[in-house]
């Protein structure tokens, strides 16, 4: 038994997570994009209601639902400090603490740079991540709030998780991110995930979850920083790479 994972399409292109422990059924929220979505998702589901939110960061796609949901099931809240000077939270959480959900050990780990106060919950054992804003199948989050050395600090971070390692972002970005990464220069693994990618949007499919091998090998921002020497030049190529994303 591990966890039972539903994605729920939220906004125009978010998606927030109902994340179930098998063992226990404990349910958790990660973010709350949108709460009449997650509400009706647990309704359809035939759920028991929600257990715990858990949030990534603060920006409103992610936290604003935060108070109807609590309201909806009486469910407590945890993230990160920043939560708190925009939406409900019951309990901070910060990198290096767990969180049991039931049986299911998850991991807060340190994802700032798109926020300061970014977290991501990871499940070592299942092999599944929840990172937000941080890391997006080809692509990955702008730098609101943090530097270009600590953004790329939460993206090395992620790439040392194992390779089969299943990425829950928070945005279906993934055609965007594609024409950037083939502008770059097209290599046969790309070129492999690009057709794919390009079926499953047209069967009206989510391209998240991904996997971080997946991202090693075709994600712009971590194939080609991965390739430089040492830190201080990864972190350069990386800047570089996120300044011409903002402008393409």
């Amino acid at each position: 038994m591990g966890l039972k994972i539903h994605v729920i399409p939220c906004l125009t292109d978010n998606y927030g997570f109902l994340a179930i422990d098998e063992a226990a059924g404990q349910i958790a929220c990660i973010d709350t994009p949108q709460a009449a979505r997650i509400i009706a998702a647990v309704e359809d589901l035939g759920l028991h209601g929600i257990d715990v939110v858990l949030n990534t960061h603060w920006h409103p796609d992610h936290g604003g639902g935060n108070a109807e949901v609590r309201d909806r099931f009486g469910c407590p809240i945890f993230g990160p400090a920043e939560v708190a000077k925009h939406w409900p939270l019951d309990h901070v959480v910060e990198p290096g603490d767990v969180y049991s959900l039931g049986e299911t050990r998850l991991d807060v780990i340190d994802l700032e740079g798109h926020t300061l106060g970014h977290i991501g919950y990871v499940d070592g054992k299942g092999g599944n991540a929840f990172i937000g804003d941080t890391l997006f199948p080809l692509g990955c989050g702008r730098l609101f709030e943090g530097t270009r050395e600590q953004m790329w600090g939460s993206l090395l971070r992620l790439s040392e998780l194992p390779a089969d390692t299943v990425l829950y972002s928070a945005h279906e970005y993934t055609l965007a991110s594609l024409r950037f990464a083939e502008s770059l220069g097209e290599t046969p693994a790309l070129q492999a995930r690009a057709a794919k990618i390009r079926r499953m949007r047209e069967d009206g499919l989510a391209t998240v979850p991904s996997l971080i091998s997946e991202e090693i090998a075709t994600n712009p921002f971590l194939y080609y920083p991965l390739r430089e020497k040492d830190f201080g030049a990864q972190a350069a190529k990386f800047g570089e790479l996120r300044k011409a994303k903002d402008v393409f």
